[in-house]
């Protein structure tokens, strides 16, 4: 895979703690006028074969995988350009503001033979697999609690009145988009869609800075709670009623968890690889498109768009609007 990375920020310093793992054929990044000390510094110290300030520059160039890790509003139409340029696109969470943008999407890489996929570090993790092959011991699931509550520094910035892109509603930020998209990817991951979402959010300055989602599957229910604005100790888990499974970190950073039965015995699991945990998707993205398993493929997107649809309705549910959800005539979605 020849790689082009858009943006030199947080998600792609954490990438760059595996860089040297991930066996990518050629890479290069593009920055902007007002980050260029770091993207040169970043393709420095990384081996990136050239670093660019022009996104038509780079997308004439030989790359045929492009990253989009920009701030949330700017995924879709980043994506559309390269899609249209004829690169397959490999977008960060959540991979686009709205469900209409991502069916979008879609419907150009199936037109192009291009493939799209959203990285989500959660379904790819081994812990989150093991979880997988486990979940029949659990008997009937009745309750599912997940809970990824971080204080964010940018908070503080918020309350002082400086809007940084993850608590701003005219770029799609939020709670919901940033953190409660990994619980939602988890849970839809493991059973699928739910039959009703509502979500109750604290929203300050027209956003959710914290916020519980509720997700009816019928016969079970699931509650994922993420925050910003205040922290929590980690509590995640999958109870039946047979048995309970105990995680013992966010989602996004599992590695272990309990399995335990109501006979008493408990079984526990650890994945002491070391390895850093966005490794598992980029392993499987690359995979992927070398052996053009489009099948793949359209498998972990439905998944994508099964939380897209998830998420759209809870934000819209707690009357949180963004201004991508202007449609190509206009009308608000």
């Amino acid at each position: 895979m020849k790689i082009g990375f858009l943006g030199a920020g947080m998600i792609v310093l954490d990438l760059m703690r595996t860089i040297d793992q991930i066996p990518f054929e050629k890479k290069v990044i593009l920055g902007t006028e007002h980050n260029r000390e770091r993207t040169e510094e970043l393709a420095r110290r990384f081996g990136f074969a050239r670093t660019y300030y022009d996104y038509d520059e780079l997308l004439a160039s030989d790359v045929d995988t492009v990253y989009v890790a920009l701030p949330n509003h700017l995924h879709y139409s980043f994506a559309k350009k390269a899609l249209e340029a004829g690169k397959h696109v490999i977008i960060e969470k959540p991979i686009t503001a709205n469900d209409e943008e991502l069916e979008s999407l879609k419907k150009i890489a199936a037109e192009k033979h291009l493939m799209i996929f959203e990285a989500m570090s959660v379904v790819h993790m081994p812990a989150y697999l093991a979880i997988k092959e486990k979940l029949p011991e659990l008997g009937n699931i009745k309750i599912i609690s997940l809970n990824y509550s971080q204080y964010s520094h940018r908070y503080d910035a918020f309350k002082a009145g400086t809007i940084l892109p993850v608590f701003d509603p005219h770029k799609a930020g939020g709670a919901l988009m940033d953190l409660n998209v990994y619980n939602i990817s988890f849970i839809c991951g493991l059973f699928g869609e739910p039959k009703h979402v509502s979500y109750h959010a604290n929203i300050e300055k027209g956003i959710d800075t914290s916020g519980i989602l509720t997700m009816d599957y019928g016969t079970f229910q699931a509650v994922s709670i993420a925050a910003k604005d205040c922290k929590a100790p980690v509590s995640c888990s999958i109870q039946g009623d047979a048995g309970c499974i105990a995680m013992h970190s966010s989602v996004n950073g599992m590695t272990s968890f309990d399995l335990d039965r109501n006979d008493g015995s408990v079984e526990p699991y650890n994945d002491n690889s070391g390895r850093h945990r966005m490794l598992y998707e980029f392993l499987d993205f690359i995979q992927t498109v070398d052996t053009k398993d489009y099948a793949h493929m359209e498998e972990m997107l439905e998944a994508s768009s099964m939380v897209s649809r998830v998420m759209e309705t809870a934000r819209k549910d707690a009357g949180i609007i963004f201004d991508n959800d202007i449609n190509i005539k206009g009308e608000q979605l």
